[in-house]
Order: C-alpha cells, then sequence, then structure tokens
C-alpha cells in the first residue's frame, strides 16, 4: 500500500478546523487523497475512538492511518500509524501493529531518515520544512535541502510537512517529495476540497512535466 503515498498527504487537525474533522476528511476523499492522518493530540481515549471509528469509514478506499496512538489504530483497525521521534520506538510498534500494517516515522535530518528506513518504516515524514505555527515543537526549518538529501540515501516514500502552502510547494514538490502535507493552508479555510485540489495539481503538472 505504501506506493499510494503519493499527492496531498492529509492530516487532521480539529483545532484550526473551520468545518470539522469528518466534513474536512470527507472533502480531502473526495479531493482524491491517496492517504488521511488522524491526528488529535488534545482528545481523550473515547472521544478519539469514536471519532477515529467515523473516519475510518469515510476511508474505507484509502490508506488510514493514526497519528502516535497505537491503541487507537488497534481499537478501529486502521491501516497502521504515523510516529515520531519521541513517540514509541518503531520496533515496538511493529511488534504491537504486525508486519502488515504501514508505519511511518518523522524524521529531521538525513541520520533519522537512514536509521528508520533501516529499522522498516514504510514512509518518512520530514519535518519541518518551512517554519510553521501548526506544530510549535516542530524543531528548526530544514529547506527542501533536506528533502533532496534524504531522497539521495533512502528508497521509501517521502512526506514533505511543516509551513507549506500554495506559494511554496511547487519548490517542494520539485525537489523530489512525494506526498506533501499543509494542514493550515487546507483545513482553515471555508472549501477545504478545492484548496486540496490546488496542492494535486502542482503534483500532475510535475508528473506530466517528468513524462516529457
Amino acid at each position: 500500500m505504501k506506493e499510494k503515498i503519493n499527492g496531498y498527504y492529509f492530516i487532521t487537525d480539529s483545532v484550526i478546523s473551520k468545518n470539522g474533522n469528518i466534513s474536512d476528511v470527507k472533502n480531502a476523499v473526495e479531493a482524491g487523497v491517496s492517504i488521511v492522518q488522524y491526528r488529535n493530540k488534545n482528545g481523550n481515549t473515547k472521544v478519539m475512538y469514536e471519532e477515529a471509528s467515523k473516519l475510518k469509514e469515510v476511508c474505507k478506499n484509502i490508506i488510514f492511518l493514526i497519528n502516535d496512538r497505537i491503541d487507537i489504530a488497534l481499537a478501529v483497525e486502521s491501516d497502521g500509524v504515523h510516529i515520531g521521534q519521541d513517540d514509541m520506538p518503531y520496533k515496538v510498534a511493529r511488534d504491537i501493529l504486525g508486519k502488515n500494517k504501514i508505519i511511518g516515522v518523522t524524521v529531521h535530518n538525513v541520520q533519522e531518515a537512514i536509521e528508520a528506513e533501516k529499522h522498516g518504516a514504510d514512509y518518512l515524514g520530514i519535518s519541518p520544512i518551512f517554519s510553521t505555527n501548526t506544530k510549535p515543537d516542530a524543531g528548526k526549518p530544514s529547506g527542501i535541502v533536506l528533502v533532496k538529501d534524504i531522497k539521495r540515501v533512502c528508497n521509501v516514500p517521502i512526506v514533505a510537512i511543516g509551513g507549506i502552502d500554495l506559494l511554496n510547494a511547487k519548490e517542494v514538490v520539485e525537489s523530489g517529495a512525494d506526498a506533501l502535507c499543509a494542514i493550515s493552508a487546507v483545513v482553515a479555510k471555508d472549501d477545504v476540497k478545492a484548496e486540496i485540489e490546488k496542492f494535486q495539481k502542482l503534483f500532475e503538472q510535475q508528473r506530466i512535466a517528468y513524462r516529457g
């Protein structure tokens, strides 16, 4: 399934969403995203379980991942999880979830990327590319140079995230990122579907240019 990790990578954010997670994800699916990550740092376990269950049904034909919470991932039988450097270690997560689930890992430098791929990560989330207010603890921006550096040494899909918007997304796509996420540039807007489609168009243009 990891070959489907391309284009716009959708991550929920109920704090800045104008329409709510359920509406946002429905619009994301309609916009043709191939992957959705449910992230809710503020919700209690019951709320997360109930919402994740509803979102899984919306995402029944695409990849549906849970951020960090392996218990929720198991409870709703999601396609996998996304974990950061300070979350549960990859090996433990893999032992719990089994070999068939997708596990994405956030990395901040080339060494972390190499280690994550070596351990078996299905894809890498490179963060933050630019300055971001969505995740205050994201760290110092790396710029697109890190995407290029990791692309040279790793073979798994790369997802760029952090401070990305329509003004800088083109250079992110051209740097070699397989996917990108621009949370505030999408969920804080009135028409989530239309905004995602703008990012999807950049990937389509890149594919056309590559074939040409």
